[in-house]
């Protein structure tokens, strides 16, 4: 035993001259401020000695975006410390003393003539001392999982420049038993629009778009409902929310036919709710529009652009902007929802035609060189993909947000260039959330900390934005606050609360009313030039009257009074409980469709259409002849696919069809054409005007 202690005493005493080398050198972390006349200017310095014995360092001054500059002629004398930041205006100079104990280092700082003083405590390195906090994090997300029914989360956290913590929880495949790891791919949702505002920041940065130009200067074709709202929208407005269009996004929920730009060119058939810059109103389709845009400039498609210009040369080799890659892909989480007090999974919801808004899929370790990008002002590695100064732009408010919050620790500010801005506890943060079925994600930036995490589940729970918060309140040092235990009991509320309602929501139906029509005459397909076309069909009247099918999306409909019909319980919850309003025309018939699909907007209407064969030129020709009114003869012409009538002494009228099988008169839709058909052969024309009817007869 005497000899062990020996040893122990004999190692201590060796060790001692290093340990109090090592309190005595300058190099490591420091931290501090320099003293100026309006307060406290921050700094991080780091500083480091070479095998050569040549010091370097670098300093960050978070309040002018300043980060990691290197320092020049770093010199250490004993205790003695100096250093000068090259290339700035004044010279400026530090020249301090290092404490007895190495735990301080004090002195003057210079610059254009003024002193003043400066002292920097020694502290942990930004990343060693992250990673002590976020000691204990594993339970507490585990434990959040379950309380939420999450089926497994990907979590990324990232500091001082390097990596704190990339790594994988739960399960991406429950039935299989899969684990998610930091390389499981999650559907990123709305968070890909930084990507393609960042996009069209690096072409702004080449000079081949201007932020505040009209949209209409590179795509002339481009179209609000609004003429002159149209001529003003500019490239800003559309990555700001404040083009005065709201959601829609029923228009392209499950929408995968065409093209992108097919997409965009039906914004102009959309109901404005606000003037330009009038009011925040968030809205994936200005960010299809931009992620056209971009791919346009750059002689491209957005898919490529992104990859180009972004997964390449950030190394997220296996990051993709569909989910039919990320199927493809060994290491992928699947979706799950909770529905009827059961977590089911649920299939992938291909967005591909809106992409540019949200069709990215990543992982935990690839979205973190996102969150290194972005912290470091858009430099990867040593190369500069885009420009300090419109990365920080991006990250700026531009337009205020619609919300007020909800908690007095979180200070609403605006919204950049697809990143929402506020105040977090007293520090400024830069975040976006996003969602799409099965899948929750928040990136948060917090750039002047340095702090950077993103968090996903494969899940539709808020989960990831309490992990977020959880994380940064240990990092930031901050009074601890149970984000996570605060949802959980609202969110035990809420569904209280919506199961209550669940049982009252027929309160508002009209009982002992039935429809205005047969079954049959509801069915067909209606059209509107934005939403599109939408079929109806007549079903099993003893379960399910009607169907609708919407974007590929069929529904039951049951009626629910007069000739109202709600979406039923199916599958697919899309349009469960819309209700769909049809209306009649003048005619007696069911001419139309609508429904509310936007909270905001008026109700969409869609026409019905009228029958398929009233426009094929095979079916028209049966009509084409010569008809004898009492006092002139008519004559019925095939052009096209229309037919023609032409009156004596008048102009040749086109004829359009209508849901009753008639036909008006374009020039006057107040006359209507009815032809008469026996034992499969046109005898007669029927001319139905406001005095009466007229009739004639088929000669030839």
């Amino acid at each position: 035993m005497l000899v062990r202690l020996a040893a122990a005493l004999l190692a201590l005493a060796l060790a001692a001259p290093s340990l109090a080398a090592e309190a005595s050198s300058p190099a490591g972390h420091w931290k501090g401020a320099i003293e100026v006349p309006a307060g406290r200017l921050e700094i991080d310095v780091d500083l480091a000695r070479a095998e050569s014995g040549a010091w370097s360092g670098d300093i960050s001054i978070p309040a002018q975006g300043a980060k990691d500059l290197a320092l020049a002629e770093v010199s250490v004398l004993d205790a003695k410390v100096s250093f000068r930041m090259p290339g700035v205006p004044g010279d400026p100079k530090f020249a301090g003393e290092l404490s007895a104990d190495g735990a301080t280092l004090a002195g003057t700082f210079s610059q254009g003539g003024a002193t003043l003083r400066f002292s920097l405590s020694r502290g942990a390195a930004p990343v060693a001392a992250a990673r002590e906090k976020l000691d204990g994090i594993d339970a507490v997300i585990e434990k959040a999982l379950a309380d939420f029914e999450a089926p497994g989360m990907g979590l990324a956290v990232v500091r001082g420049g390097e990596v704190v913590l990339a790594k994988g929880y739960g399960l991406r495949d429950r039935e299989q038993k899969l684990p998610v790891t930091a390389d499981t791919l999650f559907a990123i949702g709305s968070t890909t629009k930084a990507m393609t505002a960042t996009l069209l920041g690096m072409l702004a940065d080449e000079g081949k778009v201007a932020f505040d130009a009209p949209v209409r200067r590179y795509l002339p074709w481009f179209a609000l409902k609004d003429a002159a709202l149209s001529e003003r929208l500019t490239v800003r407005d559309l990555l700001t929310h404040r083009s005065g269009l709201p959601r829609h996004d029923l228009l392209w929920y499950n929408f995968n036919e065409g093209t992108r730009r097919q997409l965009v060119e039906r914004i102009a058939h959309l109901d404005l709710t606000a003037d330009l810059r009038e009011r925040f109103q968030y809205n994936n389709l200005m960010y299809a529009t931009a992620g056209y845009l971009a791919g346009e400039l750059a002689g491209t498609s957005w898919e490529a652009l992104v990859r180009e210009r972004l997964f390449v040369p950030l190394g997220m080799a296996r990051t993709n902007v569909s989910v039919l890659d990320s199927e493809r892909d060994p290491d992928h989480a699947l979706p799950y929802a909770k529905r009827d007090d059961r977590v089911e999974r649920i299939p992938f919801r291909r967005i591909d035609l809106v992409g540019p808004a949200g069709s990215v899929n990543s992982s935990a370790s690839e979205m973190a060189r996102w969150l290194l990008f972005n912290l470091a002002g858009g430099k990867a590695g040593e190369r500069q993909l885009v420009q300090r100064a419109t990365l920080a732009d991006a990250h700026a408010p531009h337009m205020v947000g619609s919300g007020r919050g909800d908690r007095r620790e979180i200070l609403p500010i605006g919204y950049g260039h697809g990143w929402g801005v506020d105040a977090y506890r007293g520090h400024r943060r830069v975040s976006h959330g996003g969602g799409i079925d099965g899948f929750i994600t928040m990136v948060t930036l917090f750039p002047d900390d340095d702090l950077g995490i993103v968090s996903f589940v494969n899940a539709g729970v808020g989960l990831p934005d309490l992990v977020n918060n959880t994380i940064a309140d240990r990092v930031l040092g901050l009074e601890p606050v149970d984000w996570i235990g605060e949802a959980l009991a609202r969110r035990k509320t809420a569904e209280a609360a919506g199961a209550e309602a669940e049982k009252k929501k027929a309160a508002a139906r009209v009982a002992g009313t039935k429809p205005s029509h047969p079954l049959a005459d509801y069915a067909g397909d209606y059209t509107h030039p934005g939403y599109g076309t939408v079929k109806v069909e007549a079903a099993d009247a003893k379960q399910v009257s009607l169907a609708i099918t919407i974007n590929g999306i069929r529904t039951p409909l049951q009626h629910w009074h007069y000739d109202v019909w709600n979406g039923a319980k199916t599958d697919d919850p899309t349009f469960e409980d819309t209700k769909f309003l049809f209306r009649g025309d003048a005619d007696g018939q069911i001419a139309a469709v609508e429904a509310r699909f936007d909270a905001q907007a008026p109700p969409v209407v869609f026409g019905k259409r009228p029958p398929a064969r009233l426009f094929d030129p095979a079916a028209l020709s049966a009509f084409v002849g010569r008809y004898q009114f009492p006092n002139q003869v008519a004559e019925v012409t095939l052009s096209g696919a229309s037919l023609k009538l032409t009156l004596p002494g008048q102009p040749t009228y086109t004829l359009e069809a209508l849901v009753s099988g008639r036909f008006a008169l374009k020039e006057a839709p107040i006359v209507q054409i009815e032809f008469v058909e026996v034992g499969g052969r046109v005898t007669q024309l029927r001319s139905h005007q406001p005095d009466g009817v007229y009739e004639a007869k088929r000669i030839e």
